[in-house]
C-alpha cells in the first residue's frame, strides 16, 4: 500500500536529506519491500525492540550544563519559546554529568579547560554523545594560536560537527536531528566506532595530538 502521507519537503523543509530523491538510477530512499514493511508497521502498530529503545534514547537525551565561550549564548536560546527543544524531550540541561548523557561545546576551548572537559566527559553515562557547535569547537575556527584547542575532537570523540560562528540556533536543531538520525538508525556513539579521537589510548599509546599540557 502506497504511503499517501507528503513529503517533508513538500511543506518547505529544504535538508538534503530531504530533498534526496525516492525513486529512480540517483535514489536513495528505501525499496519497495523497506516500504511495504514499514506500511505494515505503521498500520498494525509493530515495532522491534531496537527501534523503540532508539526511539527512546532520542526522545530522553539530557544535555550537560556546560559552555565555553560566546557559542553558548546560541545554545541557550534553543531553550526558549521560539525555538522549544522540549519537543525532543532534552530541555533538562543537568548540572551533573553524571545525569547527562549528551555533551554540547558551544565555541572555542583552551588548553587550561581541556583537562575539565575531559573529566567532565568521562563522568557522564554510557551511552554519550558530543555535538561540536561552531567553528571554534570543530576546528579552532579563527584562534589558530597557541592557547586554543584547535578542535575538540583532540581530548573527545565528537559525533556531530555544526559549522557556523556562531551557528544560529537552527544549526544546533539541524545538528541534534542529525543525531536522532544517526541513533535511530543503529550507528554506535563515536566512542566506540573505530578513528574516535580515544581508540589510541585504548592500545596504550597517547594521542599524539593532544596538547602537550594535557595528558590522560
Amino acid at each position: 500500500m502506497p504511503d499517501k502521507r507528503g513529503r517533508l519537503s513538500d511543506h518547505g523543509l529544504r535538508s538534503e536529506r530531504l530533498l534526496w530523491p525516492r525513486t529512480g538510477p540517483a535514489g536513495k530512499g528505501p525499496g519497495i519491500f523497506e516500504n511495504e514493511v514499514a506500511a505494515l508497521e505503521r498500520q498494525l502498530g509493530l515495532t522491534t525492540f531496537g527501534k523503540l529503545w532508539a526511539w527512546a534514547q532520542t526522545h530522553s537525551m539530557w544535555p550537560d550544563l556546560f559552555g565555553t565561550a560566546c557559542c553558548t549564548v546560541e545554545m541557550m536560546a534553543v531553550v526558549g519559546a521560539r525555538y522549544d527543544i522540549a519537543r525532543f524531550g532534552m530541555e533538562f540541561f543537568r548540572a551533573s554529568p553524571r545525569q547527562a548523557d549528551l555533551m554540547i561545546v558551544p565555541g572555542r576551548v583552551s588548553h587550561k579547560m581541556a583537562r575539565p572537559l575531559r573529566q567532565i566527559y568521562d563522568q557522564m553515562l554510557e551511552p554519550k554523545w558530543v555535538i561540536a557547535m561552531g567553528a571554534c569547537a570543530s576546528s579552532g575556527g579563527m584562534f589558530n594560536n597557541y592557547a586554543t584547542l584547535q578542535g575538540v575532537d583532540r581530548i573527545v570523540p565528537v559525533d556531530i560537527y555544526i559549522p557556523g560562528c556562531p551557528p544560529r540556533p537552527e544549526a544546533l536543531l539541524e545538528g541534534i536531528t542529525r543525531l536522532h538520525e544517526k541513533i535511530r538508525a543503529g550507528l554506535p556513539p563515536a566512542y566506540e566506532m573505530r578513528g574516535a579521537a580515544d581508540s589510541r589510548s585504548r592500545s596504550g599509546g597517547e594521542d599524539e595530538r593532544l596538547p602537550s599540557s594535557f595528558s590522560r
